[in-house]
């Protein structure tokens, strides 16, 4: 199998890379960076060049396309100069890959978010849920851009991850450390529900998927059962030893971010059972072996 990836500079596609090497697969990678720092084939890509990306993919003529690259920056999103931006990127430019797919006839794999969900009530969402109402920009241009996939190719596995953490890059696993050697307490919010997304673990059930032709759309977190950021935080400092003291806040006493949150990320994964997948590992596993690669 031949695999093309977008977004290697970035925490998933890195580690996508690595699976597909683990496996013995051929992997392309891409990025808008110049370089990235990898051992494998790269191709520097703008996924908002139409041109290019037709170009680039149909030199490789992959078997599949694991599409990383997106713009994340939620709050950033928000901003009305950057608008314009996040839709080239998260839109036009999964558009862009899945025209060129169409073209190939190749299997796409696409990451969204529960994001393209309103965020609200307690029952988990399902995968083939049409329920959708993002609550701001950045969901609203995931939401298109799996709607993009779905409208232009069959072969497609649409995959919804939540609270993402891994190697390369920055996360809220990182940024509790740092915020915890420097402060005694630190105030997160206890409101909103959810489960971690390891990047290491994901890339292994993407390359499954890659592997069948089981398409549809999938939700895909660690296992281990729903929290808030508040429990993650607190088990994050008793795995890495550290006497940071977490005060859990409601979302309106944090304070709020220029972009609307979800209360509710729980999403439901039964799916890839029944669909013969393996599930990912429990989150506080994940989260211990985490902290042994970044210490």
């Amino acid at each position: 199998m031949k695999a093309f990836v977008t977004g290697v500079g970035g925490q998933l596609g890195h580690d996508v890379m690595d699976e597909l090497a683990k496996r013995g697969y051929e992997g392309v990678g891409s990025d808008i960076l110049e370089s990235v720092d990898t051992e494998y084939p790269y191709v520097q890509l703008d996924i908002t060049d139409a041109e290019a990306v037709d170009k680039a993919i149909s030199e490789v003529k992959p078997d599949i396309v694991i599409h990383c690259a997106a713009w994340t920056a939620v709050d950033a999103a928000e901003d009305e100069e950057n608008q314009p931006k996040v839709r080239a990127i998260n839109v036009d430019g999964t558009q862009n890959i899945a025209n060129v797919c169409k073209k190939l006839d190749c299997k796409m794999i696409y990451i969204s978010t529960d994001y393209v969900f309103n965020g609200q009530g307690t029952e988990p969402w399902e995968p083939d849920c049409k329920d959708y109402a993002p609550q701001n920009v950045y969901g609203q241009s995931k939401l298109d851009g799996e709607l993009a996939v779905a409208n232009t190719i069959d072969k497609y596995f649409i995959v919804r991850i939540a609270w993402v953490f891994g190697v390369n890059g920055k996360n809220f696993i990182k940024t509790m450390i740092n915020v915890g050697k420097t402060h005694d307490e630190v105030r997160v919010v206890c409101d909103q529900i959810g489960t971690p997304t390891y990047t290491l673990d994901l890339s292994r059930l993407l390359v499954d998927m890659a592997e069948t032709e089981k398409y549809g759309y999938y939700h895909a977190t660690n296992e281990g059962g729903y929290i808030s950021w508040y429990d993650f935080t607190v088990e994050i400092y008793r795995q890495a030893g550290m006497s940071t003291k977490v005060i859990p806040v409601t979302t309106v006493e944090y304070g709020l971010s220029k972009a609307a949150r979800p209360f509710n990320s729980r999403l439901d994964k039964t799916k890839l059972v029944e669909n013969g997948f393996k599930p990912l590992p429990v989150w506080q596993d994940a989260l211990a072996r985490y902290l042994k690669e970044i210490q």
